[in-house]
């Protein structure tokens, strides 16, 4: 790993600006900010540098810009393909926004939030439930993934099937330029019909053009009761005739509805504890959430599509804790399978009714070039988005699969091509799939893209090596 040397002058300018204490440069104490999640990619960084207000985020870009430093904004730290990780020259500064915490107004009436990026997830829950509201973006890593990562990758979750992902929740942003301008647009409007709407630059722009420290969220009712069950399914094609049926029977009040392989349930009870199985073994499992609706009513259409074979079992959460137990089988499979080991991820979407097309193919593909390998897939069928993680069950074996991976991901993102999908459905692009995107996407894309880059971070200076 090479490293660039620090400049004392940068380094005393942004402690000027943010103070000392919130300057880090040591490398114990940079550490924890130049890895990923995943310990997939360790980079380096001339320091890391915690801002405490909109502000101090605009001086400490402005700062940066005049060295000509690169800049990587950081939320939880928890990306899944590099989009946060600074590359290995240590000449970037990490810009963290974790002090950027605060709950700035709750508007009931307009149901509406307006936050800090750096609020957790879980903390912008909690503070809507406080005022009887839901804000319904629900991650696995809620406790620790923040607000402006969520908007940056343009988080999806568990409930996009309801209320939409990220961009769909979001009604206004407050930006840090690249030039340290900073952009108001914390509007809590539903209806603005006056010229670009400029927020949709910045979600899912993975920081590339702008630094976000804020946001006006969209609120709903909260539900007053939910039903939560998880069924057994014979194969991927019973998950899709379930959901349009669960679609015609509930509409809105579906509220959820996540595709679990047998494979992926038993990492979790290998490596999770106090896990349990709750059915027997089956090929795959439906976890279905129903908001506001009568649990006699979920029963009866259970009771129905169980006599029309359309499942062959299935048990309904009796209480909040069982429910919560049902949820912790699909919310601890990144977890599981990050103890198991390292494995080649996808995070892929096709249409919905190509999910036992895109299965199929992909599996005969993948187990005819790499015979022995493990499976692991699941992800949310209500929008199409698959989470298709693959690996062999020895480590020493598993070294050398992992090292075909650009075979192995071509063979993947073809397929979902071919079936007009996507190669990344909500975690973003990162470093991860930087390149592999210009094999899909048309030049008039990427052209486009690179315009809105160059225009808005002339110098490049805004989170280099991701995306493009």
């Amino acid at each position: 790993m090479t490293s660039t040397p620090r400049s004392p002058d940068l380094i005393e300018t942004l402690a000027g600006i943010v103070g000392a204490g919130h300057v880090l440069s040591a490398p114990a104490d940079i550490a924890p900010f130049v890895t990923d999640w995943r310990g997939r990619y360790r980079g380096a960084a001339r320091c890391v540098v915690r801002p405490g207000n909109t502000g101090e985020v605009a001086e400490v870009v402005k700062a940066c810009a005049a060295a000509g430093v690169p800049m990587v904004p950081q939320g939880g730290n928890t990306s899944l393909c590099g989009a946060a990780t600074p590359d290995e020259s240590g000449g970037a500064v990490v810009i963290s926004l974790s002090r950027l915490n605060r709950i700035l107004a709750v508007d009931p009436e307009n149901s509406t939030i307006s936050v800090e990026a750096g609020c957790s997830l879980a903390e912008v829950q909690a503070a809507a439930r406080a005022a009887d509201r839901l804000f319904p973006l629900a991650l696995a890593s809620e406790g620790s993934c923040q607000i402006g990562g969520n908007l940056s990758t343009n988080a999806g979750g568990v409930q996009v099937l309801r209320y939409g992902n990220t961009r769909e929740l979001t009604l206004g942003l407050e930006v840090v330029l690249a030039n340290g301008e900073i952009w108001n647009g914390l509007r809590g409007l539903r209806k603005d019909n006056t010229g670009y709407d400029l927020k949709h630059l910045f979600i899912g722009a993975e920081g590339t053009l702008g630094i976000i420290t804020a946001a006006v969220l969209k609120l709903f009712p909260l539900p007053k009761a939910q039903t939560t069950c998880w069924l057994s399914l014979p194969d991927a094609t019973a998950a899709v005739n379930l959901i349009n049926r669960a679609k015609s029977a509930f509409d809105a009040r579906l509220t959820a509805f996540e595709l679990v392989s047998e494979t992926a349930l038993d990492l979790v009870l290998q490596h999770i504890p106090q896990t349990q199985r709750p059915v027997a073994p089956a090929p795959w499992y439906v976890l279905a959430e129903f908001s506001d609706t009568a649990l006699a009513d979920v029963e009866h259409w259970l009771a129905d599509c169980l006599d029309r074979g359309l499942l062959s079992d299935g048990v309904i959460a009796q209480s909040a804790t069982q429910a919560e137990k049902l949820w912790s089988l699909r919310e601890n499979i990144s977890e599981a399978q990050k103890i198991e080991g390292i494995s080649i991820k996808h995070d892929v979407a096709v249409p919905v009714s190509r999910i036992p097309d895109f299965l199929a193919a992909a599996d005969v593909a993948l187990l005819s070039g790499w015979p022995g390998i493990r499976i692991v897939a699941f992800g949310h069928v209500g929008d199409g988005n698959l989470h298709y993680n693959l690996s062999k069950p020895t480590a020493g074996d598993n070294a050398a699969f992992i090292a075909s991976q650009p075979a192995v991901n071509a063979v993947v993102h073809d397929i979902v091509h071919a079936l007009n999908g996507s190669i990344s459905a909500e975690h973003g692009l990162g470093q991860l799939k930087r390149e592999e995107i210009l094999r899909y996407k048309s030049a008039t894309e990427m052209a486009i893209m690179r315009a809105i880059k160059q225009a808005l971070d002339p110098l490049g200076l805004m989170n280099p090596g991701k995306v493009l």
